[in-house]
């Protein structure tokens, strides 16, 4: 049986202690790595690219257009492909957008992974879901991870869980000082089981000094070939 670790960061464009949020990225240890607001522009690139470094993981690169969302992985997946989609919004609004690469561990199926971050107003992201679905309901397994930033009553998030299970554990991420809300999740499709949560060993000062947020992950089970 092989099983991958999918984990969702909301890093906000690391304007509290990147080195933190890598230390729990390690501690986490996830071979897919699910990335909201991470930096979008002057030397964003080489920014993302060195906190990947930090992470010890690997990075495709070419985010723009991605509303600051983008994906990691370890060395014990390969990416088959790796997009970064923009999405439509409002005039002066926040960009939008969210990442999808197709991973592969040996032996197994490929699998599509999309990291989002719906916006601040409702009815956009019900919009929003709606072009995520298509874009990635394509065929085969899929697994969405991000920030929706709205519980489990929003029209976003129950067209995700029309179409997929909630995998992740419902301990709340938002804010990281005292959690009260469940903002960052994971769902998956059908065909792919989730294995029973474990929590890890995560310094307390890194989850608060890291970010606004806290992390949230899953070990998945893959379909081998």
């Amino acid at each position: 049986m092989t099983t991958i670790r999918i984990a969702s960061y909301n890093t906000r464009d690391f304007l509290e202690d990147p080195y933190a949020a890598a230390r729990v990225v390690r501690a986490i240890d996830p071979d897919v790595l699910c990335l909201q607001e991470v930096p979008r522009r002057l030397f964003s690139t080489r920014r993302v690219a060195n906190f990947a470094r930090h992470c010890g993981m690997s990075w495709s690169g070419r985010h723009r257009g991605s509303g600051g969302t983008t994906i990691f992985t370890s060395q014990r997946v390969d990416v088959v492909e790796s997009i970064h989609h923009r999405l439509r919004v409002a005039r002066l609004q926040r960009t939008r957008g969210f990442a999808v690469a197709r991973v592969a561990a040996p032996g197994c199926e490929p699998v599509a992974v999309a990291s989002v971050h719906l916006s601040l107003d409702a009815h956009e992201r019900a919009a929003h879901a709606q072009v995520i679905l298509q874009t990635i309901n394509v065929g085969g397994e899929v697994i969405l991870a991000g920030d929706l930033n709205e519980g489990d009553s929003g029209d976003a998030w129950k067209a995700f869980a029309g179409v997929m299970r909630l995998v992740s554990p419902t301990t709340p991420t938002y804010p990281a000082t005292r959690p009260r809300k469940v903002l960052d999740v994971i769902f998956a499709s059908a065909g792919l089981q989730a294995e029973p949560h474990v929590d890890l060993p995560i310094a307390e000062a890194d989850l608060i000094a890291g970010s606004d947020h806290r992390p949230t992950w899953v070990d998945i089970r893959l379909q081998e070939t």
